[in-house]
């Protein structure tokens, strides 16, 4: 019955995602269970679009938080709405195993379970064309490896498992931590299992909201850079990186796969699966909300909170926002972006207050990436926008960082970048690498300041310190314990799993 319930789950999942995708004739779900699904193409077609469909509406949310809310973009108390900080215990860097900020590994390993229960099957199977099961198994090797990669840079040793299991938790399993360098060699080995299984297949199948050979390329930059900085990969795994991301640039033409020319249009809700995404988890209205509609609740101010504010020129705010800002920004975050760079108006928005001879001060500000749409007669936005895993801006970043670590120039990739930022005011010679502002300070400075303006609110900046080293950790965060740069394990998931130890540093 515990497996009964797990398909289920899944085709329920496919029911949320069918209106991204052309919806599949599929036997009602009462009577789908392992002995009769796994009948048809569509079967496999539908289970794929439930991991899809989980990993967006249930593990999204959790993902953003581990890559980026222990960084310097939250603020530690409360904001300028003077609403709670919910997450004060991740913000400010004081997690314990009593309040260790997010539980039982996020959720994730229930995707993780499905996924090894799709490749059980799709390994075997003879109902799928080579082409389809091939694909297929690319897109399962490399979200198993996208999934593993957080549990990895969030907590080292973890339980690796990759057999499918009836009813799979990692609480129930009584096994130990695998440690953390055999977790990423078999991330790696998922990696290369992805790529031979897509072949020379780089197509975009069913657009950019489904895994795809250019995502595990990106991840493959991106995972060996990790082994590259942190576990002693060295130039080896850097080049190996910088290989992939080449790879994509030469198999995917600049027609397909390129910076859009405005920078807040990739994130346009009219705009969806764009030539810049690689790989987006869609949401649309009536169908899904972002992070399934926490955004709203926790990053989007009230509507009767702008009221009282105004705009640098004093004017009234007007906004049809209504939420909460229970994930509270640093004050200072408005001024890490220069005024001609219009990453800033694309990511943030400032209010300021006005006193009675009408002059204004900066106050604080709110997240303004993702502004969704409002609907025909509704008084309020819904959030319902796609949110990025990859994009392009992310190959020509992780490039660059790759040539940084080999030595090489990564001018060609920073200014391609800073060109599109600063679009019409961009002058070579005064804003192109290594001539702006700050450039002097080293490359890693140059290109974590690149990453924080170009990737805000996209899950990524706590991850960009830890990669890039302690040094910068303890610099930009408020974390001030060095031995605490993973996250504990909660006392639930230590109690069901006697095997496990604490993170290093929590006991």
């Amino acid at each position: 019955m515990i497996m009964k319930k797990t398909i289920q789950m899944s085709v329920l999942g496919v029911i949320a995602a069918c209106s991204f995708s052309s919806c599949l004739d599929m036997t009602p779900i009462s009577e789908i269970t392992d002995e009769n699904m796994w009948k048809n193409e569509g079967h496999f077609t539908s289970f794929m679009y439930g991991i899809h469909s989980r990993l967006r509406d249930a593990d999204a949310q959790n993902l953003f938080m581990l890559g980026e809310l222990r960084s310097d973009i939250y603020n530690t108390g409360i904001g300028w709405t003077g609403e709670s900080n919910q997450v004060e215990e991740i913000t400010s860097n004081t997690l314990t195993e009593e309040r260790p900020g997010i539980e039982n590994y996020g959720g994730l390993y229930y995707n993780i379970n499905q996924i090894n229960l799709f490749l059980s099957r799709a390994e075997t199977t003879d109902l799928l064309s080579e082409a389809d099961r091939n694909y297929y198994l690319g897109e399962a090797y490399g979200l198993r490896a996208f999934y593993y990669f957080h549990l990895l840079r969030s907590w080292g040793n973890v339980v690796w498992n990759a057999d499918p299991s009836l009813g799979f938790e990692v609480g129930n399993l009584e096994r130990p931590a695998t440690d953390a360098s055999t977790v990423m060699q078999y991330i790696k080995d998922d990696i290369a299992s992805s790529e031979t299984a897509f072949g020379d297949d780089y197509s975009f199948r069913a657009g950019r909201s489904l895994w795809s050979k250019a995502a595990t390329l990106t991840l493959k930059a991106e995972a060996y850079l990790w082994s590259s900085r942190q576990m002693n990969g060295g130039t080896a795994d850097a080049q190996t990186a910088l290989e992939a991301l080449n790879d994509v640039q030469t198999h995917i033409s600049r027609t397909e796969l390129d910076l859009l020319p405005d920078f807040a249009s990739v994130f346009d809700y009219e705009n969806k699966g764009n030539n810049e995404i690689i790989f987006s988890l869609h949401a649309a209205y009536n169908e899904a909300d972002l992070f399934n509609g926490e955004w709203r609740n926790r990053m989007v101010p009230q509507q009767t909170t702008l009221s009282s504010y105004y705009e640098s020129d004093g004017s009234p705010i007007s906004l049809n926002f209504n939420g909460n800002v229970y994930y509270p920004l640093r004050e200072e975050l408005y001024s890490q972006f220069d005024e001609a760079d219009t990453r800033l108006s694309g990511t943030l928005r400032a209010v300021y207050s006005k006193d009675e001879s009408g002059t204004v001060a900066y106050v604080g500000c709110f997240a303004y990436k993702f502004r969704g749409m409002t609907p025909a007669g509704a008084s309020y936005r819904e959030f319902c926008d796609d949110y990025p895993i990859y994009r392009y801006a992310d190959v020509l970043l992780l490039k660059a960082e790759a040539k940084a670590v080999l030595g090489s120039d990564p001018a060609e990739e920073i200014n391609q970048i800073r060109q599109r930022a600063y679009a019409g005011a961009y002058e070579e010679m005064s804003m192109g690498y290594p001539h702006l502002a700050g450039d002097n300070e080293g490359i890693n400075e140059v290109l974590l300041r690149e990453r924080l303006r170009e990737f805000m609110f996209e899950g990524k900046r706590w991850y960009d310190l830890r990669r890039f080293g302690q040094e910068y950790v303890m610099k930009y965060s408020s974390l001030q314990n060095p031995g605490h740069l993973l996250w504990p394990i909660d006392t639930d998931t230590m109690t069901d799993n006697p095997a496990l130890t604490q993170t290093p540093g929590y006991e």
